[in-house]
Order: C-alpha cells, then sequence, then structure tokens
C-alpha cells in the first residue's frame, strides 16, 4: 500500500473522485483504518460509502501509480492525477504521466494487471 505518513491515497477521500469528479482532501473527524492504513474522507456520507464497499473505491495496484506499475515498478502519486476507468480508480505520479497513462489506458490496465503480483511482492 502506498502511504503518505501513515495515509492512503495521500490523506484525499477516494469517494469524491467517483462524487464529486475531483480530488478532495479528507480530514481526521472522519478516518477509517482498512487495510493497514488510514482512509481520510471529506464527509461522514463519503465514510459510509467507502465502509460499504471499500474495495469499490480503492485506488487500484494499493495505490501506487498506475503507469509506474505498468512499467513494471513502483512510484509515488499526486492527487489531481487520476482516472477513473470502468468503475475503477487510478492513480498517477503526475498529469504528465496521467496523460501518457491515458494515450494507451487499456494497454496500460492490462500490462499493469499482469505486472502488479510481481511488482506488489518487490516490497
Amino acid at each position: 500500500m502506498n502511504l503518505t505518513n501513515g495515509a492512503a491515497a495521500n490523506g484525499y477521500d477516494v469517494v469524491a473522485y467517483f462524487s464529486d469528479a475531483k480530488p478532495v482532501k479528507g480530514i481526521n473527524q472522519f478516518a477509517f483504518n482498512w487495510n493497514n492504513a488510514t482512509w481520510y474522507f471529506s464527509s461522514k456520507a463519503h465514510l459510509d460509502s467507502f465502509k460499504t464497499n471499500p474495495d469499490k473505491y480503492a485506488p487500484q495496484f494499493g495505490g501506487y501509480c498506475a503507469y509506474g506499475v505498468s512499467e513494471n515498478h513502483k512510484a509515488p502519486t499526486s492527487a489531481d492525477a487520476w482516472t477513473i476507468v470502468n468503475g475503477k480508480l487510478y492513480l498517477n505520479y503526475n498529469t504528465d504521466v496521467m496523460a501518457k497513462f491515458r494515450k494507451d489506458i487499456n494497454n496500460r490496465i492490462d500490462l499493469a494487471n499482469k505486472n502488479w503480483p510481481s511488482v506488489k511482492a518487490k516490497g
């Protein structure tokens, strides 16, 4: 899991990517521990949505850069570099990498899915 000071998704509300179509910083009042990480949300409604179905909202590839995983390595992510495809959240290193990811998105997702077991195991 890609953590920043123990916070998943750099402390951003992952539900907001789906409901608000933008990154929204989570707050301590709406924190939740799941999958060995602390997840932060901007509202109780978002926290409740996540609690009901965390796998629906959690970013793919442990929150690491999807493009990086497609290139067979882990890389951190930026809150403003994100894409939702088929109901799944993908984060990227920065907006330039996000643009590269989006240019060949289906192939990049396929490559990342194939690489993820070995990339994940690298620790």
